[in-house]
């Protein structure tokens, strides 16, 4: 490696580690501030609080490290056009772009390093963070209850609890909706009560003292009703409710615990499943077609039971049939959706590996004429303008997530639309200031 090119990096250097640390300094805070009442004073081992907070830090460095670089690369460039070394090295004949060959080489290994570390490293942090908390949910299901705000922990019920005793368990103030039945307004309030596994883990308890059930006939609101109770007890199945026992398969990773080749293998066999169910939903479509074509043709508006059946249905048989084949096919394309929807967010989350790896290259792009147009470096301004374009990167991401959940092109298309785009501004800012510079195209 020439000294040139050592004198480069090592003036992005400190930048990328300053920045790296204060970036995961904020996020940790940030996840601190909205979890700390979750962790602190539940009788949790000091170790174990710290090791969620490690576990949960994980998915942060993989937003860091892109943004570090794009800070990093702003200040170096900005200090060296402040301290006129650009304009020296420009003098001496060395081109902008030779000036970002040893940034974009050392964006590249960032890059492939950030890449292993999504598809090694994050999956497992994510999937004993899930784990960890599972245990410490069997150990005090209350955990998994928020104080104040409504929470979705069981299924078909919304969950509000005004005060939450982390030592016994005990929950005050207790308000609950019961979502399960479309034609009956439920609403539950007690006291007090308490919250509970069964031994095996199968079943969720909870025993609500001192309150009322209040139910609204719907949708004509014309009938109500209000049961008083100084005990009453709930009873959940524990699977599908937020309180899920350990388990190590892989098969019960979702899509951050699984690394690119998983994500693959899972989209393939949901694409397959979609186009089993395609060709099930074309044949139903298609008989559908010839029962109600028949209905038409016959006098008597009967329909044949079967292909090679000389019977033929009454009016009303051959409605009901029609109805139930109409039901089927609904049913099928309900899960038809469903499948693709399922495809369509794994195959996000498989381009997602590599789209946020490959943003160190885009944002040393776009870093090098941003630290050089700003002339006064600092990580003021560096964070000012690393922040603006990670809103927008970051914007175009959740943009394109869900546009490409809705099946329009490819998830690959939007997911590396903002890598793109970033990297086309980026160059198209070099070319810019190169001509600026230079006065010619070279």
């Amino acid at each position: 490696m020439k000294i040139f090119d050592r004198y480069i990096l090592k003036a992005h250097a400190g930048p990328l580690f300053f920045g790296f640390f204060t970036i995961m300094f904020v996020f940790i805070t940030s996840f601190l501030t909205r979890f700390i009442d979750r962790l602190v004073g539940r009788g949790l081992d000091f170790g174990v609080m710290v090791e969620m907070i490690l576990l949960q830090s994980a998915w942060m460095v993989s937003l860091a490290l892109p943004m570090s670089v794009l800070i990093s690369t702003v200040m170096a460039f900005g200090n060296l056009t402040n301290s006129s070394e650009i304009t020296v090295m420009r003098s001496g004949g060395i081109s902008i772009y030779r000036l970002a060959i040893p940034v974009l080489v050392g964006s590249l290994l960032l890059a492939a390093g950030d890449e292993r570390f999504n598809n090694v490293l994050l999956p497992e942090a994510n999937y004993r963070a899930n784990v960890l908390l599972s245990d410490i949910t069997r150990l005090k299901p209350a955990f998994a209850v928020n104080q104040g705000t409504f929470s979705d922990i069981i299924k078909g019920y919304s969950l509000m609890v005004r005060k939450v005793d982390s030592s016994t368990g005990k929950l005050e103030g207790v308000l609950m909706y019961d979502r399960g039945r479309p034609d009956v307004r439920t609403v539950v309030t007690a006291e007090s009560g308490r919250i509970a596994f069964t031994p095996d883990y199968r079943y969720l308890v909870m025993i609500l003292e001192n309150g009322q059930i209040h139910e609204l006939l719907l949708p004509g609101m014309d009938r109500y009703r209000r049961i008083s109770f100084s005990r009453h007890r709930y009873v959940f199945e524990a699977s599908g409710y937020g309180f899920e026992r350990t388990d190590s398969r892989k098969g019960q990773r979702g899509g951050g615990d699984l690394s690119a080749g998983e994500l693959l293998e899972v989209g393939n066999e949901l694409r397959a499943r979609a186009d089993a169910c395609q060709r099930t939903i074309s044949t139903d479509i298609e008989s559908l077609g010839r029962q109600v074509h028949q209905i038409r043709q016959s006098p008597q508006g009967a329909l044949r039971a079967e292909p090679s059946s000389r019977t033929n249905l009454p009016v009303a048989g051959a409605v009901q049939l029609t109805e139930r084949k109409i039901e089927k096919l609904a049913s099928a394309i309900d899960e038809l959706d469903n499948f693709r929807q399922q495809y369509y967010s794994t195959m996000i989350d498989y381009h997602k590996k590599f789209s946020l790896a490959f943003a160190c290259v885009a944002f040393s792009l776009v870093g090098i004429p941003l630290g050089v147009m700003a002339r006064r470096g600092g990580f003021g301004v560096g964070a000012a303008l690393s922040l603006l374009f990670f809103v927008l990167y970051w914007a175009l991401m959740i943009g394109g997530e869900k546009i490409a959940k809705t099946g329009l092109l490819t998830p690959g298309v939007w997911v590396w639309i903002p890598d793109i785009l970033l990297a086309t501004i980026g160059i198209s800012m070099l070319y810019r200031l190169n001509r600026s510079i230079t006065g010619s195209t070279r």
